[in-house]
């Protein structure tokens, strides 16, 4: 019994410290965790994507201190912000930004990417894709992607329920769902 008190009481008095964060630096308590970004990787269909890099950014929405934003059906809404780097802008064309479930059997457009190769929008799904295309033009009505995949990333908690690579599944390409390897 003298032991637990003597723990508790060690606890008690480091715990102004533990909580102060004297030792955290400043940027870990502003900027959110990298877990929340995701690569897009390309599928080389287009020329001058050899070399390009692609991230998706996703943040809690939400415009108030006191709660975030929820779809009709309960679920969270996500602002998505998509990024490419390092490519050749295509000189036919407008490269447009997707979000679909992992079953493809939902599909909504996030918007074309502008000049900097960016696009933002929001999602309203625990898991999902990302998928960038190379369409004929910039339709705003369009329900699905006509045009080739150019880049392709999925959700951190997407990547949570797959076996590809691992056990039965190991003679399976990562790379070609869409993880690195």
């Amino acid at each position: 019994m003298t032991s637990i008190v003597s723990l508790l009481g060690l606890l008690g008095s480091l715990a102004p410290t533990l909580v102060a964060g004297a030792t955290l630096p400043a940027a870990a308590c502003v900027a959110g965790p990298p877990y929340y970004a995701f690569e897009l990787h390309t599928t080389k269909n287009i020329a001058g994507t050899g070399l390009a890099r692609g991230t998706a950014e996703v943040e809690v929405a939400g415009s108030s201190p006191f709660s975030i934003a929820l779809a009709p059906d309960g679920s969270y809404v996500y602002d998505l912000h998509v990024a490419l780097e390092r490519m050749k802008v295509p000189r036919e064309g407008q490269l447009v930004a997707w979000v679909t479930t992992p079953e493809i059997d939902r599909v909504v457009r996030v918007g074309a990417l502008d000049a900097n190769l960016r696009a933002s929008g929001t999602v309203d799904w625990n898991r999902f894709i990302v998928v960038i295309t190379l369409e004929p033009d910039d339709d705003p009505t369009a329900r699905t992607w006509s045009g080739p995949v150019v880049f392709r990333g999925m959700s951190r908690s997407g990547m949570m329920h797959t076996m590809v690579g691992h056990g039965a599944l190991q003679q399976e390409n990562c790379a070609a769902y869409g993880y690195g390897s």
